[in-house]
């Protein structure tokens, strides 16, 4: 048994940079033909899928709002079109802390907001492809939750937090849904992962390195810590692993 994914197709939610797009390069990288999806920045994803293509990967760009079920039908429609076939590997990268904010001060509008980024998204992406790995009697799906979901977040992050906890309650219960196809369903959690919008949007500096002093590992993540997981996961390699989350974070968190 090896990671190589050729002959396989790929999609990765929000792509286009960060987490995302090294997801998507480590895929391709190993052979899987990758749909790269982005939401507003398209120049981040015509980029992702250059590099993807000069380092002799395939990939195509497409543009979805994961929350809406009309959207996701013509992402995933497009991805099979361009590749000539259904998807083999869904990963659920989409997602977003949106705004920090006391649960004094949350609206009904926000937390709408949240918990449609982070977890409609993902229950309505699974929905789409699995018809496809149904019928081929096999599948990898990789949903994205957080160190969040089991420490509650930072400030203002409860219902983030509450939203990726979901995340992986809900793929505990597909993965026992759907294990009879073929298909496994794992979580990856990230923790402390630098080098993305998310901390240089939401993350002082100043608690960047007082949380990095925390780590045992003493170091922030990188995307391609994350990617190199979601890689084991949707190979061969984790073929006998449905339900399981890894988490990504140096040791921050341990279970």
């Amino acid at each position: 048994m090896n990671t190589q994914l050729h002959g396989k197709i790929a999609l990765v939610t929000g792509s286009n940079a960060g987490i995302g797009r090294a997801i998507a390069m480590l895929l391709a990288a190993n052979g899987a033909k990758v749909g790269v999806s982005y939401l507003n920045n398209k120049e981040q994803g015509e980029e992702t899928v250059n590099l993807i293509r000069q380092a002799g990967g395939q990939a195509e760009l497409f543009q979805a709002d994961v929350t809406a079920a009309a959207q996701i039908e013509g992402l995933v429609s497009g991805v099979e079109s361009a590749f000539g076939g259904t998807i083999d590997i869904l990963v659920n990268n989409a997602g977003h802390l949106v705004q920090r904010i006391s649960n004094a001060e949350m609206t009904e509008e926000l937390y709408d907001k949240i918990l449609n980024v982070n977890l409609k998204s993902t229950v309505f992406m699974c929905k789409r492809v699995l018809p496809g790995m149904k019928a081929k009697g096999t599948g990898r799906i990789v949903n994205m939750s957080s160190i969040a979901a089991y420490n509650g977040g930072g400030p203002g992050a409860s219902i983030y937090a509450a939203s990726k906890a979901a995340v992986a309650s809900y793929s505990k219960g597909l993965a026992k849904e759907v294990a009879g196809d073929g298909i496994t369903v794992n979580i990856v959690s990230p923790g402390f992962i630098g080098q993305t919008a998310f901390h240089s949007t939401f993350t002082s500096e100043d608690a960047r390195k007082s949380t990095v002093n925390g780590i045992p590992l003493k170091r922030e993540g990188t995307p391609e810590d994350v990617a190199g997981a979601v890689l084991y996961l949707v190979s061969d390699l984790a073929s006998y692993l449905t339900g399981e989350t890894l988490e990504i974070n140096g040791g921050m968190f341990m279970r």
